[in-house]
């Protein structure tokens, strides 16, 4: 499927359609690195959750934006969202779409949160193009988190973190039957990550790994 980047919408929505609610329930908590990255946010208009998944993060942003936008590109992941707002008591708006093409105007966000889905685009075009409209829709004051899988992680024991290239696999989702489904990632390297946030024309404000995860707090 890499060299089908056409394909990419169809098949994210498709895998993520399918595990939707498994995938929710296993999602309970935001995670400590974008709670940091929030902690000291304030007077922030409008905040996006870009690959929002079930809403864990949306809520994060609700707390600290008059607006919060959840944006996915799998509708059934939006529903547990929905659930989960009627839940937990918060408010936001919630966007079905693909973030290679962010259906929101240029300049018209303060906070975004990109986090645990780049790495699902199988392309490196595909991958710079999203980071862009990214950097497009920031805020000329704007800032953003953005992380994805990195080569650093334990799950990859042969790799030692400070290869100059990333690569690709496939990782499995069991669903509670024992029927798995496939999911697409990118494994970066970290400086490889540099180079795409910096192909994409974003600023790089701080760049780390933690988690197995590279992170990077960016501005457009």
């Amino acid at each position: 499927m890499a060299d089908d980047p056409d394909r990419e919408p169809a098949r994210i929505q498709a895998v993520y359609d399918e595990i939707a609610d498994h995938f929710a329930e296993t999602r309970a908590y935001p995670w400590p690195e974008v709670e940091e990255f929030l902690a000291e946010m304030s007077g922030v208009s409008r905040a996006l959750d870009i690959g929002s998944g079930n809403g864990r993060h949306t809520a994060l942003l609700a707390d600290c934006a008059d607006t919060a936008v959840g944006f996915d590109i799998s509708r059934e992941l939006l529903g547990t969202a929905k659930e989960r707002m009627a839940d937990d008591g918060w408010e936001a708006e919630l966007v079905q779409g693909d973030g290679a093409a962010l259906p929101f105007r240029s300049g018209s966000i303060d906070v975004a949160v990109y986090v645990a889905t780049l790495h699902h685009l199988s392309d490196r075009g595909a991958r710079v193009a999203s980071l862009r409209e990214l950097g497009r829709v920031l805020d000329g004051d704007g800032r953003a988190l953005v992380s994805a899988w990195s080569t650093a992680h334990d799950r990859f024991d042969e790799y030692d973190g400070t290869e100059p290239k990333g690569f690709d696999t496939t990782v499995d989702w069991t669903l509670p039957g024992g029927e798995t489904v496939g999911r697409f990632y990118h494994i970066y390297a970290p400086e490889e990550f540099a180079a795409d946030l910096s192909e994409a024309s974003l600023t790089v404000e701080d760049r780390y790994v933690s988690s197995g995860n590279c992170y990077a707090e960016v501005t457009a």
